[in-house]
């Protein structure tokens, strides 16, 4: 896992000197190795900081140049099937001086063009120079484990892995984006290619784009969909199905598991990671497994089901206590999400990280099987509201959600499901995770903002299409809620501590499988979730294990609110004079909610990190 920086303009670079304050500045991705290019020409600027994965040695040094000297990459990342690639290569006459994935992919680049990325496993963001045909192509894996932020401005490109990168080009301006605050208001992410700040995007995942030195001119386009939904009447055998799926994750975890540095897996004691556990003793003898707990945290706590996993398949296991008085890691974080999130799960994510890099420098964790396998609590609920109330008139839903709106405060348990009673199940998904309704964001911001209704927007262009509700919730969560939230948090709080974190889930086989080949009736119905995967489950894991059990990596925020060092530092953020975004009134509406017992701790929670993000960069709206 690695950072990379880099540039690109139709003339000479005049202001060079940003590329390495960009690079160090994500030293935290690389601490083993530096490394600038420039071309020739003075056109073309690259930068590396590398954590030593794959190869050790200086044969793994980035920016990479291949032997003929006109191809020059930059890569973070990781190529699962790299050696299978390499055999192949190693077959139409290419030749290697190092055992790296990045010389691979650059031989991958030279033999098959932009085509490569058809045939890479993996997770990846990478840019590569190519001086044959004048052109820097950039590309970033399918499911967005790997960022990747650009700027393109008066025939300049500049791209990077983290926003703190850019923001040391003195050309961006550190101006708000109001579209991308008013989506971290309703979502709790700015979606797609948009970003906090004004002037600056993100390449989407499965995305490839190609910038032209001779014109300034960038081409971006997709380069892979997940496959079509099985036809949902078709018969399905489900002990194929099952026996299928183990064989892809039983691959997937093996070919994850290959690293030159100590390896261990994420047990946060959920299903997911349990089942990857299971896998990975099968496949090695000795496993190390790791998870947190929080005293007080009640149901929260999952360090018991974790512990009891470890025990049954004999894994090395430790557990990490975290404390209330984490609160003090919160400005930490906030700087490190230099494009503000909200998740109060980052800190046990955090904290997690920062225990496993102790013991290990690669970590298996379980993200991605929510999307693909219908995990979700909110699908279930959806579907019983399709099921209950589709018959129902929409006009008249309508009516019943705009009503609740009105009546119900925010944080009010069932609010937002009443609110959802307004989309129209037969081609919308309700936005049932909403943090602020468009009615709240606009008295949080002031009736004069400008960027009001860009979470709706951008929510209905995500929707794909199709009659199966389910099948386009999954799609939605996979495309947007997983690239923008999940991957976010476990690329920044793991990089954060120098730990790279695989996700096998995300194995390309096993996407294509769930979404090609799984029926949404083996994913979930209005009574149960993850069933494909919880069948799975019940032939891997102990009698004992509870499949049906859902929680998700949590802190128990509600009662930290209730007095103490949280609820002291979350109003002094807030309620302070020099909070000028929120109406302070609104937010003061919000913690007399929370102390009524509304849930608004992750409300605030959002509204505290967005505060202390605006602080550290001095961005402005």
């Amino acid at each position: 896992m690695c950072g990379i920086v880099g540039m690109a303009s139709i003339a000479p670079v005049d202001q060079r000197a940003w590329l390495a304050a960009g690079r160090d500045a994500m030293r935290h991705r690389g601490p083993d190795d530096a490394g600038e290019w420039w071309s020739a020409d003075g056109r073309v600027g690259l930068g590396h900081r590398r954590l030593s994965i794959i190869d050790l040695s200086s044969g793994g040094h980035q920016p990479m140049v291949d032997r003929a000297g006109d191809l020059t990459i930059t890569f973070n990342g990781e190529i699962y099937n790299f050696t299978d690639l390499r055999r192949d290569l190693e077959g139409i006459g290419a030749d290697f001086t190092s055992y790296s994935d990045t010389e691979v992919l650059l031989a991958a680049y030279r033999a098959w063009g932009e085509a490569c990325l058809s045939r890479l496993n993996g997770m990846f963001a990478f840019a590569i120079h190519d001086a044959r045909r004048g052109t820097l192509f950039l590309a970033r894996d399918r499911a967005g484990e790997k960022p990747l932020y650009y700027h393109l401005a008066s025939g300049t490109l500049s791209f990077g892995s983290e926003l703190k990168a850019l923001m040391q080009n003195p050309r961006i301006e550190r101006r708000i984006d109001a579209a991308g605050l008013d989506c971290f208001l309703g979502m709790g992410y700015a979606p797609g290619n948009h970003s906090i700040l004004a002037q600056v995007r993100k390449l989407p995942p499965a995305h490839a784009m190609r910038f032209d030195l001779a014109s300034g001119k960038l081409e971006l386009r997709r380069y892979w969909s997940p496959p079509a939904a099985p036809e949902t009447r078709a018969p399905a055998d489900e002990d194929a199905l099952c026996a299928e799926l183990e064989t892809l994750l039983g691959k997937a975890v093996r070919r994850q598991l290959v690293a030159d540095v100590p390896v261990g897996i994420l047990l946060s004691g959920g299903l997911d990671s349990s089942i990857v556990t299971a896998l990975a003793a099968t496949a090695r003898s000795q496993v190390k497994t790791f998870t947190v707990r929080f005293p007080g945290a009640g149901k929260l706590d999952e360090s018991e089901h974790a512990r009891r996993v470890a025990e049954h398949f004999g894994t090395d296991h430790s557990t990490l206590v975290g404390e209330p008085s984490t609160v003090e890691l919160l400005p930490l974080l906030a700087r490190q999400f230099d494009e503000p999130m909200n998740d109060s799960s980052m800190v046990p994510t955090f904290l997690v990280s920062q225990l496993i890099r102790k013991h290990c420098t690669v970590a298996l964790g379980g993200d991605g099987g929510d999307e693909l396998f219908g995990g979700y609590t909110h699908y279930d609920r959806m579907l019983k509201l399709q099921e209950r109330f589709g018959a129902v008139p929409l006009a008249l839903r309508r009516l019943a959600a705009t009503a609740g709106s009105a009546l119900l405060p925010t944080g009010f348990k069932g609010r937002n499901w009443v609110q959802a009673l307004a989309a129209d199940f037969r081609r919308e998904v309700p936005l049932v995770a909403s943090y602020f309704d468009r009615g709240v964001r606009s008295a949080l911001l002031g009736h004069a903002f400008g960027g009001i209704g860009a979470t709706e927007k951008a929510w209905a262009a995500s929707t794909p299409a199709g009659t199966d509700l389910l099948d386009r919730a999954t799609r939605l969560d996979f495309g947007s809620y997983l690239p923008e939230d999940i991957l976010v948090k476990v690329d920044r709080t793991s990089m954060l501590n120098s730990l790279e974190i695989r996700a096998p889930m995300l194995d390309i086989d096993v996407v294509e499988f769930a979404f090609g080949r799984v029926p949404s009736r083996l994913k979930a119905s209005s009574g149960a979730r993850k069933i494909l995967l919880q069948r799975l489950a019940r032939k891997l894991l102990p009698a004992s294990f509870d499949t049906t059990r859902k929680q998700g990596f949590s802190i128990p925020i509600s009662s930290w609110l209730e007095s103490g060092p949280w609820l002291q530092f979350f109003r002094q953020v807030l309620l302070d004079p020099g909070q000028e975004i929120f109406n302070r009134a609104r937010v003061e509406k919000l913690f007399q909610g929370q102390t009524a017992g509304h849930s608004n701790g992750e409300r605030l929670f959002g509204l505290v990190m967005f505060e202390l993000w605006r602080r550290e960069y001095a961005a402005s709206l």
